[in-house]
Parts: structure tokens; C-alpha cells; sequence
């Protein structure tokens, strides 16, 4: 404990939050001997990775006001400042008041009585704003939660795999446009993965309680071979897919080694010492991927060489394609924080058009009636030169372009400005005074 609190300390005097992942919808299978104190599992409910918790059966009321403690304890004694809710779709309550709301509402009094901000983000994959509703509206006030959508259309659109839920996303490009402008592509319409309606309208939130990435630890870990986009995708492609995570009105979320394109894979990997457990995760893992085509390349998750393989390389040598991507990188993060239009949540339209051999994807951010306050950015969402239309602006220059040789482009002869290379995006904005570029 103390280790943590040193290292939580350490990155607040570097002004770095600290978000903690915490999983309440179930624990661990070894080890696990809460059962033998207390009603803390039910068998009313099942998830894929042990019993569920007891939130609204028979003496539930301790084991509800262990999980509050909890928060309270992390916020109190570490001084954490966020939790991320582990797939809370897991989390089963039916009781008169939802833990969730519960949990925000612990971790708000905690958080007021240090006169500090704490941030509680819900990881669902039910496209549901009731997370996010006020409690006056029947919601649980979390403060944001994650969205997949975007991930699953950016993923399709450059590898191409339809396997598994990636089946929804079979127009990726025009489902894009919608993720961006509305958060959910699956907003109560038919999921044909799921064979059913999914999802519920985005309800007016603001784009600041979403979070998007383009890589996430079970993104890329849950794949059977733990490919990362870097193995998956070309420098171009990532590039792109780099542009569309930090210039869209969300959230981003970066995956460890993404901003200079890690190539070592990510696998699922674990530890256990029963012989049966262990067989039983070897097992688990080939049944899981039975929908997709990996099912016979798995590595062993119990083996240490898995492991070993997902270990960081921290390597962007000067001139290099992982030097050119952390620069890029670098250039976006620090127009999300100089140019008013990336901080603004509200305002936001994404279009996709037909240009000359394939599909343009215009993003716009920032209030349309507020000259200097908007930024245009325009993606080529495919592999041959297009030309695009400048924007009817004259405050917003171009600013930046991904295919040029300090993104680690090889573009040869820059072309005139509206013809975008292949997987190029450009962006037009006002120049900041202080941008490095």
C-alpha cells in the first residue's frame, strides 16, 4: 500500500491523475475464501470469469457497504483520482437504488470532503446513457464511460476482419461518421451480431463523457495472437487512425507503446498454480475464439514465454517510423490543449462524401458562429491520392498534414494542397502562437 500512495504522490507533483481500474463484478477464482465469511456471491446471476456478486439478495446490505468502503478507502487513504468500473454489464442489481449510483454518489462525498475533483468512468458495452443520467431522470450520474463504437468502426475500416462483433461494423467508414458525431453507431437499432436491437440514443450528453480509443488493453489482449494495430495496419494507417482518436469530440484513451508504434504483440497471459484452473483458462481460451478464425494459434497463457513476449521495446530511434508516429503524437496532444475548437465538446460534425477514388471523412469542431474557434479536419479513408475541398474559412490555414517526413510520411512530391495522399489527413485551423510545429 505504501508503494502505491508513493507512487500517486509522485505523479501529482508531476500534476498526473492517477485512475484506478477496479473490478466489482466478481473475483478472483484462487485464493478467493470471502465465501467462507459472508453471503458476498449469489447464484442468481452468472459472469464469465467467476460468481457474481451479492448486491440485492438476502443480506446484501454488508457486502453492498464493503464495495462503498472501498471506494471511500481508495479515494481517502490514496488519494486516487478516478475509478474505471470494470464491466459494470456485469454488475447485476435489482434492488430500489443501483450500486452504481451508489458508488458515484460514495465517491462524491469522499471527494467533496478533501475539496477535490474524483472522476468515476463506467466500462459498458451497453451504449446506454442511463450511466450518465441524473438521478432525477432515474440515471446512476457516473461521470463518463467508455464506448467501443468508435474503436470497432476505425478497426474494420483499416484491417478489413468482420469475426466475431466485429460483424456490425460492415459499412465502417459511414459508421465512423456516426460514431464521431453521435458517440453510438448501435443506438437502439438492429445489431446483427447480437440479433436484436442494441443501444439507446446519445440523449444530448456532451462528448467529454465518452471515452475512445483505437487500442485498449482488451482490445488488443483479448485478440487470440495479442496483435496490436502496429501489426495489423500500415504507418499510414496508423497515422490516420491517430488522427481520428485525437482530433474526434471524445475522450482518447492511449494503450501503452501506441503513440510510437510498439510492434511486440500484447497476449493474454496469467498465473495460477491449481493444475485443474489452469486447464480450465487453456480451455476457456480455445472456446472463446470458436467464432473466429484463430482458434488453433493461441499462445499459452499460462506460459512465461507469453508473457514475456507483450514486454515493451521503449525504442523510437531519431529518423524512424516510431520516432515519426510519437511525434505526431506529440503534435496533436498539444493542439487538443492550445486550440479552443478540440475543447469543445458540444459543437461537432463529422460528413463522409464520395471524393475521387473512395471515401473523405470532413470532421468539424467548434461553435460555427465563432470566428477563430474552429478547426476542419479531412481524412482520405483510402489508399489512392484524393482531392479535397478547403474550407470556405480564411481563418483556418492548413495547419498540419500527417504524410510529411517528421510524421515518418514518405509523400515524395507534395502534391497541391487539396490532394491528400493515400490514408492522409489534413487539419485547418488557426495557428497558436506557441505550437512547435
Amino acid at each position: 500500500p505504501r508503494g502505491l500512495q508513493r507512487l500517486v504522490d509522485a505523479c501529482h507533483a508531476h500534476q498526473i491523475s492517477v485512475i484506478l481500474d477496479v473490478v466489482y463484478n466478481h473475483l478472483g477464482p484462487e485464493g478467493n475464501y470471502l465465501r467462507e465469511f459472508g453471503p458476498y456471491f449469489t447464484d442468481r446471476y452468472h459472469t464469465p470469469w467467476g460468481q457474481a456478486i451479492n448486491f440485492d439478495g438476502p443480506d446484501a446490505a454488508p457486502v453492498r457497504q464493503a464495495v462503498l468502503d472501498n471506494v471511500r478507502y481508495w479515494i481517502r487513504d490514496f488519494h486516487i483520482d478516478g475509478l474505471r468500473l470494470d464491466a459494470i454489464h456485469a454488475l447485476h442489481d435489482a434492488g430500489p437504488v443501483h450500486i452504481l449510483a451508489e458508488i458515484q454518489m460514495a465517491a462524491t462525498t469522499e471527494a467533496q470532503r478533501q475539496s477535490r475533483s474524483v472522476h468515476v468512468i463506467a466500462e459498458s458495452n451497453l451504449n446506454d446513457v442511463v450511466l450518465l443520467d441524473p438521478a432525477e431522470q432515474n440515471g446512476y450520474s457516473l461521470d463518463a464511460q467508455w464506448s467501443d463504437d468508435f474503436h470497432h468502426c476505425v478497426h474494420t475500416l483499416l484491417t478489413g476482419e468482420q469475426d466475431g462483433y466485429y460483424l456490425d461494423f460492415h459499412d465502417p467508414a459511414r459508421q465512423l461518421a456516426k460514431a464521431i458525431q453521435d458517440v453510438f453507431v448501435y443506438d437502439g437499432c438492429f445489431s446483427p451480431y447480437q440479433q436484436r436491437p442494441h443501444g439507446r440514443p446519445l440523449g444530448g450528453h456532451p462528448g467529454d463523457q465518452f471515452v475512445i480509443s483505437i487500442q485498449n488493453h482488451d482490445q488488443v489482449g483479448n485478440r487470440a495472437l495479442g496483435e496490436r494495430l502496429s501489426q495489423l495496419a500500415s504507418p499510414a494507417q496508423q497515422r490516420l487512425a491517430a488522427g481520428l482518436l485525437l482530433l474526434s469530440p471524445q475522450i482518447p484513451l492511449l494503450f501503452m507503446g501506441e503513440e510510437y508504434g510498439e510492434r511486440r504483440p500484447f497476449p493474454f497471459f496469467c498465473d495460477f498454480g491449481d493444475d485443474g484452473l489452469k486447464e480450465a483458462v487453456r480451455r476457456g481460451r480455445r472456446e472463446e475464439f470458436a467464432r473466429f478464425s484463430w482458434a488453433d494459434e493461441i499462445p499459452d497463457p499460462l506460459s512465461a514465454e507469453t508473457c514475456a513476449s507483450a514486454e515493451l521495446t521503449w525504442s523510437w530511434p531519431v529518423g524512424s517510423l516510431h520516432a515519426g508516429l510519437r511525434n505526431l503524437y506529440r503534435d496533436l496532444l498539444q493542439l487538443r490543449r492550445l486550440l479552443p475548437a478540440l475543447g469543445d465538446y458540444r459543437h461537432r460534425h463529422a460528413e463522409l462524401t464520395a471524393g475521387d477514388s473512395g471515401d473523405l471523412l470532413t470532421v468539424r469542431r467548434g461553435d460555427p458562429d465563432r470566428s477563430g474557434a474552429r478547426l476542419l479536419a479531412v481524412f482520405n479513408l483510402s489508399e489512392r491520392p484524393q482531392r479535397c475541398l478547403l474550407p470556405k474559412w480564411p481563418e483556418c490555414p492548413l495547419l498540419l498534414r500527417s504524410e510529411v517526413a517528421r510524421y515518418g510520411g514518405t509523400p515524395g512530391e507534395v502534391p497541391q494542397e487539396p490532394t491528400l495522399h493515400g490514408w492522409e489527413f489534413a487539419v485547418f485551423a488557426p495557428r497558436p502562437p506557441s505550437f512547435g510545429v
